[in-house]
């Protein structure tokens, strides 16, 4: 994490997001010059074959090409833009120029003051001859969160939103200890490992 230092507040909670979850995941910095990378795991250096001094420093927008949906690419930067997440499947190259098809999620993570400090950005190889990317992980995602309680959907949806467990806890007007107790339960109930997993469904089902 070039970027990050240790008095950063958000700092651990970055590496649990990034280094703990299997999924191909980068950290992007929003207040410095082009939103660059400041963090990755190996996964997304697996997933793309690219090195991690090649990566950090750079704008997501490196893994483009030439057959790179434009209008794909356009609604990521309103997403960012606007601070909300999203997450859209496009084609992205690997650095040896193979293409793939890319779900890509990025969503905001706010840390205690309200400020945003970084995007969580986190990138899933697509089976490139399915009929309809992803159709079926947004149904099943849909489906699991409708089995949730109202508070434990409320508690999603913010988390979603990249908010940390004090601004949830002032939001519902509840402890800490139990919106993180909800965060315990949810991530059980949906079968997730890591805060990120949790995002990434969140967002799939539509949050």
């Amino acid at each position: 994490m070039a970027t990050m230092t240790p008095e950063d507040p958000v700092m651990e909670r970055l590496s649990r997001l990034v280094y703990d979850s299997p999924i191909a995941t980068v950290v992007t910095d929003p207040r410095q010059r082009d939103n660059p990378i400041v963090a990755c795991n190996d996964p997304f250096c697996e997933l793309t074959g690219y090195p991690r001094e090649e990566v950090v420093g750079r704008n997501c927008r490196f893994l483009s090409g030439p057959a790179t949906e434009p209008w794909l690419s356009d609604e990521i930067r309103r997403a960012v833009a606007n601070r909300k997440p999203v997450l859209v499947e496009i084609l992205n190259y690997k650095r040896d120029g193979t293409p793939f098809r890319n779900a890509v999620l990025v969503a905001p993570l706010y840390d205690e003051e309200d400020e945003l400090v970084y995007f969580l950005g986190s990138q899933v190889e697509v089976e490139a001859r399915a009929p309809a990317p992803g159709v079926m992980r947004r149904i099943q995602a849909a489906e699991m969160v409708k089995s949730l309680s109202q508070r434990q959907w409320q508690v999603l949806k913010l988390v979603a939103s990249g908010l940390l467990n004090k601004q949830i806890a002032a939001e519902l007007g509840l402890s800490e200890k139990t919106v993180k107790m909800h965060r315990a339960i949810l991530m059980d109930r949906l079968g997730v490992p890591t805060t990120a997993d949790m995002i990434r469904l969140a967002v799939e089902a539509g949050l």
